[in-house]
């Protein structure tokens, strides 16, 4: 039992350690999993063979992801996005597969493993690609849009693969396989369908199949209500678990792939009023047993195989990457995506992904590829992994540039108009922000580096132009010498403090209003240079309380009062604290100091929310009166 304690600690520590290490330095949580078995297997010695079995416990983490991924995806959604999920996506998946296999045969592998190894390196890495996306800001553009859509047709495209692979089997693995498992005398595995005849085994598949579907559409919704009325939150857990782990051995009785079930069940549950709990009580195990198949993954690389064909193993990830491209490629022109956005889809999707690992080690269990080969692949889907950070850089630092900057390419709109207010950036919170301005009749220049942004306000009439704010020369031609006013709203922190810098050193009379995204943003920001500075969140934040503290039968005269309260007070010592977050050092501006002024602002809010003010108005609550005769500013 000692043993199996010691085993699970280094595995815990090896993760603990590693994957928030490789996080900070953007390699992506499955890396950092990657990276942990590899120095606690090849390196360091520290687990054995033991690995292989832990694998396939692990192994569930993958059916657990699966069924996750089933429930995201509604139908009615799938429908919206047929066109780029089947056409791009699909054509995406095939192209690549076919490219690799032909490859593949002309060096002379059968068929069936070529055609395996085709259908392994078709997928791209959802976790990096997405993860990276929202931390560089790329989610919006273009290019992220039509990745994304390629990425969820791959997770789709996982399913039928883990059913296809098994009739891929060489007969001599099989064959091999059967008499290593007769001399060590292994029990057969349980089967519901063992000795059917072909129309018996396929009756059977049907009706699990039809099964799974029916009893979730109309057996799940009264069971949830069941479980829910107990109002014990580890039974909904253990219900959740139920599910999944239900199907996946009803599946493995029928001779199915589990993950095809649980998959199917996630689609059939995705339009249930549970489906955000259930994700909640799964999430945990899925991420735990996932990231535990990815550590054994790294524990089980053969560094005596990868420093033996080390020249091999890099020229066949170099040759996978650069024929994934010349598909994404191809795609981006067929559908018309232009710019720096083409090389965005194009190098974003060009490594192997986690689900290679999967269909990697399903092969093995279905004696599709030999082992051999399969420790020559398993490094190249990894190294592949870690060099997509280098092309997100390449893509950044080279072509961005190069597509801003060169002659004769209209990326960005002429502007042929000057305001009063310069505003960067309308997404979500720039809209409004605009749509108020101009309903006041107050000229604006409206700049988006997103074209369907742009293209959603001309809808509405309200004049914008593409471009990227962040550029000098479009500050120039947007007229910022004269203008009073620029409302940064960009959806980038980084690109947000850069352009408040730039514009509070170059441009001083211009008024810089911008919006954070939390408390330690807008200290950056103020920091930068800028006049005023919103929480994105803050005030409606302040509503949706007021309107809590209303739904309590507090008086609504009260509840505004009380807003004002709390928003006078923390006004009043924002500039105390971002005083002392500035005294702060480099990542340690919440010292105990911000802290125990925080917990003073804290105490000063519940303090005024005590006093009876029902007939004391305070001098500011004036300022929503009726302004003077003759106070009337004209805009333009």
């Amino acid at each position: 039992m000692t043993i199996y304690f010691v085993q699970a600690f280094i595995y815990l520590c090896a993760a603990v350690i590693a994957v928030p290490l490789a996080k900070k330095l953007g390699l992506g949580s499955v890396l950092g999993y990657l990276i942990a078995g590899v120095i606690i297997g090849p390196i360091a010695g520290f687990v054995g063979d033991e690995t292989v079995s832990i694998q396939h416990f692990a192994e569930f983490g993958v059916v657990m992801m699966l069924f996750l991924v089933g429930l995201e995806l509604e139908p009615r959604m799938l429908w919206q996005m047929r066109n780029r999920l089947l056409g791009l996506g699909g054509l995406q998946v095939v192209g690549t597969t076919l490219l690799i296999m032909f490859v593949a045969l002309f060096f002379g592998q059968t068929f069936t493993v070529a055609l395996a190894i085709g259908l392994v390196f078709s997928l791209s890495s959802t976790a990096i690609v997405l993860q990276t996306f929202n931390e560089k800001g790329l989610s919006k553009t273009e290019g992220g849009h039509n990745a994304f859509s390629v990425l969820l047709m791959q997770d789709i495209a996982v399913i039928p693969m883990l059913a296809f692979m098994p009739m891929l089997a060489l007969p001599e693995l099989v064959d091999a396989a059967q008499h290593l498992q007769q001399a060590a005398d292994h029990h057969e595995e349980l089967s519901l369908v063992a000795g059917l005849p072909t129309w018996g085994y396929a009756l059977a598949i049907l009706g699990s199949i039809s099964g799974v579907i029916v009893l979730g559409h109309y057996l799940s919704r009264p069971l949830f209500h069941y479980v829910a009325s107990s109002g014990l939150r580890e039974i909904f857990v253990a219900m959740a678990l139920l599910i999944v782990i239900g199907i996946a051995a009803l599946m493995s009785l029928v001779g199915l792939s589990p993950a095809l079930g649980t998959f199917l069940a996630g689609v059939v549950l995705a339009n249930s009023e549970f489906r955000h709990e259930l994700e909640s009580n799964i999430e945990p195990f899925k991420g735990l047993l996932l990231g535990l198949f990815f550590i054994t993954v790294g524990a089980g690389i053969n560094f005596i195989t990868l420093s033996e064909n080390a020249v091999l193993i890099l020229t066949i990830t170099l040759a996978v990457m650069v024929g994934k491209g010349l598909v994404l490629w191809i795609l981006a022109l067929m559908f018309k995506i232009k710019g720096n956005n083409r090389w965005l889809f194009a190098l974003s999707l060009a490594q192997a992904g986690e689900f290679g690992f999967v269909l990697l080690s399903f092969t093995v269990q279905n004696h599709v590829i030999p082992p051999d080969l399969i420790a020559i692949l398993q490094p190249v889907v990894a190294i592949s992994m870690f060099l997509t950070p280098l092309l997100f850089i390449f893509y950044e630092k080279v072509i961005v540039p190069k597509y801003a900057t060169a002659e004769g390419d209209k990326v960005y709109d002429s502007i042929d108009e000057k305001g009063k207010i310069i505003i960067a950036g309308v997404g979500r919170f720039g809209q409004i922000v605009t749509r108020l301005l101009t309903a006041n009749g107050v000229k604006t220049v409206v700049l988006d580096f997103e074209a369907q942004q742009v293209e959603n306000l001309r809808k509405i009439n309200i004049k914008s132009y593409f471009g990227d704010a962040t550029r000098p020369e479009l500050l120039h031609t947007a007229g910022i010498e004269e203008a009073a006013m620029i409302i940064i709203a960009i959806d980038n922190k980084d690109a947000a403090k850069e352009l408040t810098h730039y514009v509070k050193h170059t441009y001083p009379h211009v008024q810089i209003l911008a919006r954070a995204f939390d408390k330690g943003h807008s200290y950056e920001l103020l920091n930068a240079g800028a006049d005023d500075v919103v929480n994105e969140t803050y005030y409606s934040a302040l509503e949706l309380g007021g309107r809590a503290l209303k739904g309590m039968d507090c008086h609504p005269f009260q509840v505004e009062q009380k807003k004002h309260v709390f928003c006078a007070t923390e006004m009043a010592a924002s500039m105390h604290l971002y005083e002392e977050w500035k005294l702060g050092s480099e990542g340690d501006q919440y010292n105990q100091s911000y802290q125990k002024l925080f917990i003073q602002l804290e105490e000063s809010i519940k303090e005024a929310m005590k006093r009876d003010r029902m007939d004391k108005h305070m001098g500011d609550e004036r300022g929503w009166t009726p302004p003077p005769k003759g106070y009337e500013k004209k805009f333009d």
